[in-house]
C-alpha cells in the first residue's frame, strides 16, 4: 500500500504529510497482528533491566507530543522514544522547515522542539497508558534563561511514565544546546540531575543524546563524566548539521540537522569508538540510516545494544520493521547466532 501511496504522499510538503500520518495512526486501523514475524523471540534484548521483544524502536522527533505511541507500538517497535518535550508549549522554528533529499535517501529539519509541552503531554500519557516500552525525549524552551532548569522540570514530571528518560543535549536546531557537550558544562547539568533524582527518589534510568559532530578527543571526556554520574545509557546519536560535500539534492545546503542514509557511517564509527572507550559498560542505543536489517545490525555489531530509526519510516513506510526483523532473523540463522544480544559489540 505505502509503495502504490509514496508518489501520492512525497508531492506533499513534508510537514503536511507528517500531520497526515499522525492523524492516521489515530485510527489504528492495521491489526497488529500484521506486523508480526515468526521467531521474532530471538531478536529479544535487555534494555535498563527490562526484556524487549526486538531492539528496532523509533526514535524521536516523530511523536513529538505524544499522540500516537501505542499505535506505533502496533507497528512492531521493540521501543518507541517521544518527544522532544519541553516544559512549555513551542511552536518551533519558521516554516519551511523540513526538506526531503530524495536523491541521498535523505532529510534536514530545523524544526526547533515544536511541541504542545509538559503538562499536556503529562496528561496525555496519564488518560492513555503506554501498552509497551516508551522513552521520553526531554529538553529546554528555546527562550528560557535557565536551560538546566528546563531539563530539571521535566525530568520531574514526566518520569513516572517513562521506562527511560533521554537528555537531549544534541539538536543542532536550538541556540546554545550543544554547548553542554562540553566538559564543565554537562557536569553541572549531570549533577544536578543526579541531585534531583536522590531528591525526588526518581528512579527512571537516564539516556544522554550526544551529536554527532563532537571531536573524537570529547567523547573520553563525556564517557568520563558518563561513568561518574552514573548515567545509563547513551543514544548515538542526533542530527548532523555537516557533511554537505558528497549530497547530491537541489537541498542539501538548507540549514538544520541532516538525517538518513548519509549520517549511516558517521553514526556507526561514532558507536564503535565510544563502545571501545566505554568497554561496554552503559547501552547504546544505535540511530541514523537504518532503513534495513543489514544497516541495523551493523550498528549491532559495532556496539549497540538497540537501534532507532525515523527517516528510514519516512522513505519505505511502516512496513519497513517487519522487513527489519525478517531480514534480521535470517541473518542470525546464516551467522548460527542463537539471540541477536550475542552479536553487540562483535566488531568493535
Amino acid at each position: 500500500m505505502f509503495s502504490f501511496l509514496r508518489p501520492y504522499i512525497f508531492n506533499l510538503d513534508p510537514e503536511v504529510a507528517h500531520d497526515l500520518a499522525i492523524k492516521s495512526l489515530k485510527f489504528n486501523f492495521i491489526p497488529k497482528s500484521f506486523f508480526q514475524v515468526e521467531n521474532e523471540e530471538i531478536l529479544s534484548i535487555n534494555l535498563f533491566k527490562k526484556e524487549l521483544k526486538n531492539p528496532i524502536g523509533l526514535a524521536a522527533g516523530f511523536d513529538k507530543s505524544a499522540e500516537v505511541y501505542n499505535s506505533l507500538f502496533n507497528l512492531g517497535f521493540g521501543f518507541v522514544e517521544v518527544g522532544t518535550i519541553t516544559p512549555k508549549r513551542q511552536l518551533g522554528n519558521p516554516k519551511p522547515r523540513i526538506f526531503r533529499l530524495e536523491k541521498d535517501n535523505a532529510m534536514i529539519n530545523r524544526l526547533g522542539f515544536n511541541n504542545e509541552g509538559a503538562d499536556l503531554v503529562y496528561d496525555r500519557i496519564l488518560n492513555n497508558l503506554p501498552e509497551g516500552y516508551l522513552g521520553i525525549n526531554i529538553g529546554p524552551n528555546k527562550d528560557t534563561k535557565d536551560k538546566i532548569s528546563d531539563f530539571l522540570e521535566c525530568l520531574s514530571k514526566l518520569n513516572k511514565f517513562a521506562n527511560y528518560l533521554t537528555i537531549n543535549i544534541s539538536s543542532p536546531n536550538t541556540e546554545g544546546l550543544r554547548d553542554f557537550h562540553e566538559k564543565e558544562l554537562l557536569s553541572n547539568l549531570l549533577k544536578k540531575i543526579q541531585e534531583e533524582k536522590k531528591r525526588k527518589k526518581i528512579s527512571c534510568p537516564i539516556v544522554l543524546k550526544l551529536s554527532p559532530d563532537i571531536e573524537d578527543n570529547e567523547v573520553s571526556n563525556i564517557n568520563e563524566l558518563i561513568l561518574k554520574f552514573k548515567v545509563d545509557g547513551v543514544i548515538l546519536t542526533n542530527t548532523t548539521n555537516k557533511n554537505r560535500d558528497n549530497l547530491l539534492d537541489q537541498y542539501k545546503n538548507e540549514e538544520g540537522g541532516l538525517s538518513g542514509v548519509p549520517l549511516r557511517e558517521i553514526s556507526t564509527k561514532f558507536i564503535k569508538n565510544f563502545y571501545r572507550i566505554n568497554k561496554g559498560k552503559i547501552p547504546i542505543i544505535g540511530v541514523g540510516g537504518i532503513d534495513s536489517g543489514e544497516s541495523a545490525f551493523d550498528k549491532i555489531l559495532s556496539g549497540a545494544t538497540a537501534v532507532q530509526l525515523y527517516t528510514g519510516m519516512i522513505y519505505k513506510g511502516p512496513g519497513i520493521v517487519k522487513d527489519i526483523k525478517k531480514e534480521l532473523i535470517e541473518i542470525l540463522k546464516k551467522e548460527k547466532i542463537k539471540n541477536i544480544q550475542e552479536a553487540i559489540g562483535l566488531n568493535s
